[in-house]
This record gives structure tokens, sequence and C-alpha cells, in this order.
């Protein structure tokens, strides 16, 4: 429970800018991710009018329950955003204070607000008090190994109001590299008294349930470990339920779940810019194929549907029993 909204124990989906789009949130609710976040959205994109950003606040029935996520660096634009999200009825509103990109770092957003405590609070704040929901934020273990911040950071969050923390167990400068520190998402549990959501090195539902069990998180969040894997969401679930291990997916069923992704993609994109992102979906579907090296060259001259089911084929050829 987040708030008053009721939130499965099994697990979400992070939010990934530029990966976890409508069409791939879509997918991964279908084999039921728990709740999912939007992907970032520009605080002062939205309140200049931005209409590209305004298309990010869209919500779809079958996504809730569901986060919109901001991101920004003012108090003030942060909570003028917060009152503008209102209108899309989202669930909960998420802050985002963990994001590692230079360029959002270098405004003072995302994970640059961990060295910035007083700052983070006040936006905090502000969106708390112009949301007509629960507010939640995303933050990392710290901006380096030598200031791993996230306990005091998460004080100051629930001091602020906040309804629910995620950490993710890296810090800034490790992106996504190296192993997440659990031991820092268990003190954070451990110090608040309102639900922390643990995010780093889940990847199954074995994973899933020793970050439950070793750091007492309320939600686990999944990101890199859905890539090309939405079915991850139902490993996990089913696993924590009943200890059934699910194997990875037959070939035939790897190739139709791709294949609906890419057309859901189109279909929320168009046709054109759709298989432009689309390539990189492949990719991580095929990874693990037999001559997926080689395949992963022809991801580059994915331009329309049609152009997929020549691939399907040479996937199917090259991993045909011979």
């Amino acid at each position: 429970m987040i708030g008053s909204v009721p939130i499965p124990r099994t697990a979400a989906l992070a939010p990934m800018a530029s990966v976890a789009d409508k069409a791939y949130r879509l997918m991964c609710k279908d084999f039921g991710a728990g709740y999912m976040v939007s992907e970032m959205i520009s605080s002062k994109g939205l309140c200049f009018g931005d209409k590209k950003t305004a298309r990010l606040c869209e919500i779809e029935p079958q996504e809730r329950p569901y986060a919109l996520q901001l991101f920004g660096e003012e108090p003030y634009y942060m909570g003028k955003a917060a009152d503008m999200l209102n209108r899309f009825k989202p669930d909960i509103i998420d802050i985002n204070m963990g994001c590692p990109v230079p360029k959002i770092v270098s405004n003072g957003s995302g994970s640059a607000l961990m060295k910035d405590i007083p700052t983070a609070f006040e936006i905090a704040r502000e969106v708390v008090r112009n949301a007509q929901c629960p507010v939640t934020v995303k933050f990392r273990a710290g901006w380096d190994e030598q200031s791993k911040n996230a306990v005091e950071f998460a004080k100051a969050l629930e001091q602020a109001g906040v309804a629910a923390l995620a950490c993710h167990g890296r810090t800034r400068t490790q992106f996504y590299s190296g192993k997440a520190d659990w031991d820092i998402i268990k003190a954070v549990k451990q110090a608040v008294s309102i639900p922390v959501i643990g995010n780093g090195d889940v990847f199954d539902g074995k994973s899933a349930k020793a970050m439950y069990d070793y750091t007492g998180c309320d939600l686990v969040m999944i990101g890199r470990g859905s890539y090309g894997r939405p079915w991850v969401f139902e490993q996990v679930r089913r696993y924590l339920e009943t200890g059934e291990i699910i194997p990875e997916p037959e070939l035939e069923t790897k190739l139709a779940v791709m294949k609906k992704h890419c057309e859901l993609i189109c279909r929320c994109k168009g046709e054109k810019q759709g298989m432009k992102e689309a390539r990189k979906n492949v990719q991580w579907y095929i990874k693990g194929l037999k001559g997926s090296a080689k395949l992963r060259g022809r991801c580059s001259e994915l331009v329309q549907l049609s152009d997929l089911d020549v691939m399907i084929d040479a996937i199917r050829t090259e991993n045909s029993d011979e």
C-alpha cells in the first residue's frame, strides 16, 4: 500500500527513460507487473506547455496502479507541475532524484539532488502540498562511494511528507555497473516508517525473494532485468506465491512476444518512428539465441514491420535443429 493505493507485493517495473515507454509498460503489465511509473516528465516542460511533455502524462486505464514521474531542480516549478498533473488523475506522483544521466544531473536534477538535501526536501514538500494523490521519491545510494547518504536523504523526504521511497542500491557514479548495495536499501527500510521499494540486481523470482528477505523492503522494482523479458514479472509472481521456477519461454513464444511488442510500439508511435525504436528491443529479445551476434547487426535494417518478419524467419533458421 502506498498511501491509499493498493500495490500487489510482486514486482514493479522501474521507470527507465527512453526504454519504458507506453508499449513497453503495457507488455510488462500483460505479464503481471504490479506497479509502473512513467518516463521522466520535465516540470518546466509541463509548466511552459511543451506538447511532447504533455503526451508523457497520458494514462491508459490498464496501466494502473500507475505513477507519473516528475523531474526538476526548482521547488516552485515542481509544485506547479504537480498541480498540473492532477488533471490526469495519476494514482501516484513520483519524483526522480536518482537519474544519473549527465544532461539531467548538470541542471541540478535527478541524482544531483542527493548532494543538496535542503533543496530535495523543499521539492518534495512542494509536490506533496500540490498533489492530490500520494507522492513518492526514487533516489540512489548516494552520489559516490564516499557519500552514501541514502539514509539521511530518506529521513528528510519522510519529514517532507512523501508516502513511500524507492532506493536504487547504486551510487550515481556507478550508473548501472557493479553490484547494487542491498545493505543500503535495508538501512533505509530500517530508518523510516513509510514503505520502501528496493531496486537493483533483481532479474528473476529467486533474486526478487532474496531482496525481499534481505532488505525487508515492501516492494521490489525491476529495470534492466526486464529487457527483452517482460515475462520476468510472471516468473517473479509465481515464484513468490509457490516457489515454482518458470523457465525462459521457448523460441516461438519469445518470437511471438517480440513481434507483439514491436507491433504495439508502431501502433503507439507510427511505423516509421516505431521501428526505429523497436530495434533496441529486438536486440534484447534475441540476446542469447544462436546467431544473435550476427543478427544484432541486422537490427539497423529494420524499417518496417515486414522487415521484422524476415528477421524472425532468419532467427528460426539459425536456431533450427540440425
